[in-house]
C-alpha cells in the first residue's frame, strides 16, 4: 500500500523563511509565529498520514453505491470525516461569528494540501462545503447566513457547487434550470444537474445545494443567470430539519478516478430555493466559489504529484535493477538501486523541482487573497485574479505529469493496482478538467486576465520580477544561477505578452492557439520567481549558521536543476507562440 509523508518542513521553510508571514503587515499574520503554525502543520500531518491515509485506496477499490436514493461512502470515511469535524479543521479559516477559528486562508492552504495529497475524495466533502461557505458568506442575506453557515462551517450540513446540465458545461448561457418565484419570497427550482461532486452522500445530516438557474422573463444568455441555496431537507424557523426536499440524486456516475467522492446527477423537482444575492446576478456570486476551487484544484494537483513522488523515491531507493554505468554502488547486492541511474534520477528531479516550486507558488498565491480578504488590497486582489487561471491550469497539467512520471519509475510494477500508483495518476486527471478545463483556463488568462484593470496586473507581477532581480543583482549565489535564467524566462514572458496585444485584436485565432503555451510559460515564470526566492532565503539561512545546513543546500541545488532544466521551456513556448494561428487552423475540419 502507497505511503503518505507529509511535506511539514517544506511548509514551514516556505511560510516562515521566504514569505516571512509572521513579520507582514496582514492582519491576522502576527500570530503565525513558527511555534504556532508548526503545531497546527504537525497535528494536521498526523490526521493526514494516519488518519486520511489508509482509506485512499479503501475509498478507490470500494467507490461510493447509490441504495434506495442514498449514497453510501466507502467504508471508514465517517469516521475519518468525524475526526476532522471534531478537531474543527472544516472551519479552520472561517468567520468566528459563524464558529470558524478564524485563522488566516494560508494556513488552510496548507492543512489542505497534506488532507488531499493524504485522500483527495475524502477531502473533497469539506473541500466543496468550504467553496459554498464561501460564496454565501460574501453575497447571501444576513438571514440566509444565520441560518445556514453555523453548521457548514461544522460540516454538520456540507455543500456543492450545481453549474454543469446535460447539454451544457463550459457555455453556462446555455443552461436550462428555472426557478419560479413563490408569493413567499422562495423559489421552485425544476431542472437536471450533473456532474455534482458529494452531491449525495451519508456523513452528513444536510446537504447544501448552491444552484445556477435562470428566472423566467430574466435577460438571456449568461446575464440571465441567479444564484440559489437549496437544500436537500428544508430547515425550520427553530433552525432544526424539516420536510425532505424536491431535490434527489439520481444516477452516479462510473469514473476514471476519485473513486471516494460522489459524483452525481441531481434532479430538481420543485425544490424550493432561496435566492443569494441579486436576481441574473448569480455568475458573479459562484465565481467567489469557483475561483477559490480552482485555486484548491491546483492544490490537489499538486497534492497528487507530492503523494506519488514520496513514493516513487521510496521504490527506486529499494528496487535493485542493474548496475550504475560508472562503476558498482551495492557491491553486497545483486544489482545498484534504480536511483543510482541518470534517467531515474532525471525524472525525479522533475517531480521534486516542480512540487516545492509549485507549494511556494500557491502559499504566495494564498498570502495575496489573505491580504485581499483582510485588508482589502487591491493590488494583491488584482495579482492572484491575474495568476489564478495559471494556478489551476499549469499546476494540474504539471501535477499530473508528474503522477506519471512516478509511476514510471515503478516500471511494470506501477501498471499493478497492488502497488497504488495508478491511483495517484487516474484520481490527478480529473484535475485538469473540472471547475473550467485547462483549455479553458489559458482562453481565460489569454482573453480576459491578461488585459484586466488596462494590462496593469500583468505589468504589476513583471515589475515585481525587475525589482526581485534588481534588489539582488550583486548576490554571487543567485546572479548566474537564478537571476540570469529568471530574466530570460521574464523576457520570454513580455514578449509573449506583446504578440497578443499586436495581433489579438486583428487576428484573434493567434492569441487563441497559443493560449495554452502561454499558461505554460506563465507558469514556469511563477516557478522561476519562487525557486529565486527560495535560493535566497536558502543562502541566507546558510549564512546564518543554520542547524539544517544539508535541507538548504539541497534546495539550492534542486533550485539549480528548475533552472537549468525546466526554465528554458519558456523559449519553446514563445517560438509556437509566435508561429500564431496558421499552423493551429490551416486543415479544414473535414479533413481530421
Amino acid at each position: 500500500m502507497p505511503i503518505y509523508t507529509p511535506p511539514q518542513k517544506d511548509m514551514e521553510f516556505i511560510l516562515h523563511d521566504v514569505l516571512k508571514v509572521h513579520e507582514s503587515t496582514t492582519p491576522g499574520y502576527n500570530e503565525l509565529e513558527p511555534d504556532f503554525t508548526g503545531a497546527i502543520l504537525e497535528e494536521a500531518a498526523k490526521i493526514a498520514r494516519d488518519v486520511m491515509a489508509p482509506l485512499n485506496e479503501v475509498g478507490d477499490r470500494e467507490g461510493c453505491t447509490l441504495e434506495n436514493g442514498v449514497v453510501r461512502t466507502p467504508t471508514g470515511f465517517q469516521d475519518a470525516f468525524d475526526t476532522l469535524r471534531e478537531g474543527g479543521w472544516t472551519g479552520l479559516d472561517c468567520d468566528p461569528e459563524y464558529g470558524g477559528q478564524g485563522m488566516p486562508y494560508v494556513l488552510n492552504a496548507a492543512v489542505g494540501e497534506m488532507q488531499a495529497g493524504a485522500n483527495m475524495s475524502l477531502n473533497m466533502y469539506p473541500g466543496l462545503t468550504h467553496g459554498a461557505y464561501s460564496a454565501i458568506h460574501a453575497h447571501a442575506s444576513d438571514t440566509l447566513k444565520t441560518k445556514f453557515l453555523p453548521k457548514m462551517v461544522t460540516c454538520e450540513w456540507t455543500g456543492t457547487m450545481n453549474l454543469t446540465e446535460p447539454h451544457c458545461g463550459t457555455d453556462l448561457g446555455l443552461l436550462r434550470t428555472k426557478a419560479e418565484p413563490q408569493d413567499d419570497g422562495s423559489y421552485k427550482l425544476t431542472g437536471q444537474k450533473i456532474f455534482i461532486s458529494a452531491g449525495e452522500h451519508d456523513m452528513a445530516e444536510n446537504i447544501i445545494h448552491l444552484v445556477l438557474a435562470k428566472i423566467p422573463g430574466g435577460p438571456e444568455g449568461v446575464k440571465g443567470i441567479s444564484l440559489f441555496i437549496v437544500p436537500k431537507f428544508l430547515v425550520k424557523e427553530d433552525g432544526t430539519l424539516g420536510a425532505r426536499n424536491g431535490v434527489a440524486c439520481g444516477n452516479l456516475e462510473e469514473k476514471m478516478g476519485i473513486h471516494g467522492n460522489s459524483t452525481c446527477v441531481m434532479n430538481f423537482d420543485d425544490a424550493e430555493g432561496y435566492l443569494v444575492g441579486e436576481a441574473h446576478n448569480g455568475l458573479r456570486a459562484m465565481f467567489t466559489m469557483m475561483n477559490e476551487a480552482r485555486v484548491g484544484v491546483g492544490l490537489q494537483g499538486l497534492s497528487q504529484a507530492q503523494a506519488a513522488y514520496s513514493n516513487a523515491v521510496e521504490y527506486a531507493r529499494d528496487r535493485l535493477q542493474g548496475r550504475a554505468v560508472t562503476g558498482t554502488e551495492n557491491p553486497e547486492g545483486p544489482a545498484d538501486p534504480l536511483i543510482v541511474h541518470p534517467d531515474i534520477r532525471r525524472a525525479l528531479m522533475d517531480q521534486k523541482a516542480f512540487i516545492e516550486a509549485g507549494r511556494a507558488f500557491l502559499l504566495w498565491g494564498a498570502t495575496m487573497i489573505d491580504a485581499h480578504h483582510r485588508s482589502d488590497d487591491k493590488a494583491a486582489n488584482g495579482l492572484v485574479s491575474l495568476l489564478t487561471p495559471v494556478m489551476k491550469g499549469f499546476l494540474t497539467d504539471k501535477g499530473f505529469e508528474c503522477t506519471v512520471q512516478a509511476q514510471q519509475v515503478f516500471g511494470g510494477h506501477g501498471y499493478i493496482e497492488e502497488q497504488g500508483m495508478s491511483q495517484f495518476v487516474r484520481d490527478a486527471r480529473i484535475t485538469m478538467i473540472y471547475e473550467g478545463a485547462n483549455g479553458v483556463q489559458a482562453l481565460d488568462l489569454v482573453g480576459r486576465k491578461l488585459a484586466s484593470g488596462g494590462g496593469k496586473n500583468v505589468m504589476a507581477f513583471f515589475e515585481l520580477i525587475k525589482g526581485f532581480i534588481k534588489e539582488n543583482e550583486t548576490n554571487e549565489v543567485l546572479k548566474d544561477d537564478f537571476l540570469a535564467p529568471l530574466k530570460a524566462a521574464s523576457k520570454d514572458l513580455q514578449a509573449a505578452s506583446m504578440f497578443f496585444m499586436q495581433h489579438g485584436m486583428k487576428d484573434p485565432n493567434a492569441a487563441l492557439a497559443g493560449s495554452t503555451d502561454f499558461l505554460h510559460l506563465f507558469g514556469h515564470t511563477c516557478l522561476g520567481l519562487m525557486w529565486a526566492q527560495m535560493a535566497k532565503a536558502a543562502q541566507e539561512s546558510l549564512d546564518a549558521g543554520t542547524a539544517d545546513e544539508k535541507f538548504m543546500q539541497n534546495k539550492l541545488v534542486t533550485g539549480r536543476y528548475y533552472m537549468q532544466r525546466l526554465l528554458p521551456e519558456t523559449g519553446l513556448r514563445l517560438a509556437r507562440i509566435m508561429s500564431g494561428a496558421a499552423p493551429v487552423m490551416a486543415l479544414a475540419a473535414e479533413d481530421f
